[in-house]
């Protein structure tokens, strides 16, 4: 049975890798801004269909290395760090100017590894970016590589943008490359190498395939992109590999442009509360009323008002259980507070929270989108 190719434009929410050697023309030291231009549009084009849009950015320390004039070959830690500074106030700059261009705002959000392995910073970073979306931003995020060092690093962002991917429950990752997908083998070494249009799971064999980088700005290559499908596929996200050479780059995927495909049987939405169902240990209990059981159950979100006792000394970010007040598991989440704050405002109303806490928290103590159901 064959697979259909799947089109840029089923997607509603969709990350956009930029690597390094497609922002920045390494000979000339200088931002390649009449291709950086046509992106935009593509994503202003996206972006008025109704679509979330986000960009995950590299070039800061590239930027940073043409704006400093710094010589070629390889920087010291400190040196990347001090150029990548330089370079994020360049990289935001012409980011917000040529979106501005169509009317859309821009917002920048610099992580490191922690904030989207950890669950506390998980969990900051994610409500912000989804703001940012509601209010029809794009964000354009980075690795903050003024704080990151070697060991922490993820040292490419491909990776990272698979980690932002999922995080944002994206359904699809776009990943624009110097290569236009997987080949069977190295084009560079092998004339007749074929692409690769779709892979449905990645084995062994596809992993294979992969090959090294090739570019003094671009820390990615194909492995690091098979790793991204990795981890997108596995958290239900598609990802496409496709050529960032040619103008209009996501306009030459939906016009049916070469590409590899890397497809998902799941869903981020059904991948995430597996993975809040399962594969967290629990650091404590909510003990809720029947009307909150009712409210749940109609897939709504846990206030604080419906809990009446909580046990465990978690953190916000922190897997709960949900049982009711015989003690039968109704749900899992992840709680919005700490514990001792979580005890302050439990059987009050939402409205109160900035009254008992002095600080504006969040309205539910444990969102739906961060709840799943036990049994289903």
């Amino acid at each position: 049975m064959s697979t259909r190719t799947p089109a840029l434009t089923d997607f509603r929410r969709i990350v956009v890798k930029v690597g390094s050697s497609l922002l920045v023309d390494a000979a000339a030291g200088k931002l390649r801004e009449p291709w950086l231009r046509a992106l935009c549009e593509d994503i202003a084009s996206l972006h008025e269909g109704g679509r979330d849009i986000l960009v995950v950015s590299s070039g800061s320390i590239a930027l940073g290395r043409s704006v400093l004039k710094l010589p070629k070959g390889p920087l010291e830690l400190e040196d990347s760090q001090a150029a990548a500074a330089v370079g994020q106030i360049a990289l935001a700059r012409i980011w917000a100017e040529m979106l501005s261009g169509h009317g859309i705002t821009a917002g920048q959000i610099l992580v490191t590894l922690g904030d989207t392995e950890e669950r506390r910073r998980y969990l900051n970073a994610r409500s912000t970016i989804d703001r940012l979306l509601k209010w029809k931003s794009v964000p354009v995020i980075n690795e903050n590589d003024t704080v990151a060092t070697t060991e922490i690093r993820y040292g490419d962002n491909d990776r990272l943008a698979a980690r932002v991917a999922t995080m944002v429950s994206a359904d699809l990752l776009v990943l624009l490359s110097d290569i236009d997908g997987l080949y069977d083998a190295p084009p560079s070494v092998k004339a007749d190498a074929k692409l690769i249009p779709v892979v449905e799971r990645i084995t062994h064999e596809i992993e294979s395939m992969a090959g090294a980088s090739g570019s003094e700005l671009s820390r990615g290559g194909m492995v690091t992109k098979i790793e991204a499908g990795k981890i997108v596929t596995n958290a239900g996200t598609h990802m496409v590999i496709a050529s960032g050479k040619t103008m209009h780059p996501l306009r030459a995927i939906i016009d049916g442009g070469p590409c590899t495909w890397f497809l998902t049987p799941a869903n981020p939405v059904t991948a995430r509360k597996k993975w809040i169902a399962g594969a967290l240990e629990s650091k404590g209990i909510l003990h809720i009323d029947a009307g909150a059981v009712a409210a749940l159950r109609r897939g709504a979100s846990l206030l604080p008002a419906g809990v009446k006792r909580c046990d465990g000394a978690f953190q916000r970010g922190d897997a709960v259980i949900i049982r009711d007040l015989d003690g039968a598991e109704i749900a899992r989440g992840l709680v919005a507070y700490d514990a001792e704050d979580a005890g302050k405002i439990i059987g009050q109303s939402s409205a109160d929270i900035v009254s008992i806490l002095g600080i504006s928290g969040r309205t539910a103590i444990v969102h739906r989108d961060d709840l799943v159901l036990s049994g289903r």
